[in-house]
């Protein structure tokens, strides 16, 4: 099973600056999967590019609530519920590589179930609909 994610047109919202942030974001996934499936055993390495991924997922969040408050999407409150859900994946991620050797493989799985899987679902969910949101709202005639 291919545990590399890919940016295609199913991951786009139409909003070019969140847009290029998922991307990154996609990219940084894959730079920790990738380190994880070399079986080196990094424990440190894995445990920055973890956190390297982290942080830019809050700066990611940090954009998308700042334009949801921008245009007062009904749905911010719940939106925001589902980055907090995933700030605290993130944090069992990383307790769970700080108890182990290195990246085992019951690591890897947990990133691509509560990253990968997540990241997919909540684009084409979640910032999809914000994304339609937006472009309602800054064109109102456009359906």
């Amino acid at each position: 099973m291919n545990n590399y994610l890919e940016f295609d047109n199913s991951l786009v919202t139409g909003n070019r600056e969140i847009d290029e942030q998922h991307e990154e974001w996609i990219n940084r996934i894959n730079k920790l999967l990738s380190n994880c499936s070399e079986g080196c055993g990094c424990k440190v390495e894995s445990i920055k590019m973890l956190d390297y991924m982290a942080d830019y997922a809050d700066y990611h969040f940090k954009a998308e609530e700042k334009l949801q408050e921008e245009v007062k999407y009904p749905g911010m409150d719940e939106h925001k519920k589902k980055h907090d859900e995933f700030r605290k994946s993130v944090a069992e991620l990383h307790e769970m590589l700080q108890e182990e050797e290195g990246p085992s493989p019951a690591f890897v799985e947990a990133v691509r179930k509560n990253v990968v899987e997540w990241l997919i679902n909540h684009i084409k969910t979640f910032d999809v609909s914000v994304a339609s949101y937006v472009n309602m709202n800054l064109e109102p005639g456009r359906i």
